[in-house]
């Protein structure tokens, strides 16, 4: 279960994404990662998942980032999956 931290941590970088970043990274870095610190509104490319996290947790250890695939949906699908 996510905490009440988390949803708004996630909730604020999906923001940013939408507002400031997607048109342009989507033209440049289809596929690759975006980590996003919405504290600060800064984010982090990587070329995977954990190189994006890992740039993010380097600059801000302490806060919670939200990683986004660039030009996608969710990162990561987890569960099983119905039909």
């Amino acid at each position: 279960m996510l905490t009440t931290e988390t949803k708004s941590v996630i909730l604020r970088a999906k923001q940013i994404y939408a507002e400031r970043l997607q048109s342009k990274l989507e033209t440049s870095h289809m596929n690759r990662f975006v980590s996003i610190e919405p504290e600060s509104g800064e984010h982090f490319l990587g070329d995977t998942f954990d190189e994006a996290v890992r740039l993010a947790r380097q600059k801000f250890p302490t806060r919670l980032s939200h990683t986004i695939r660039v030009g996608h949906g969710p990162a990561f699908h987890i569960g099983v999956l119905q039909s």
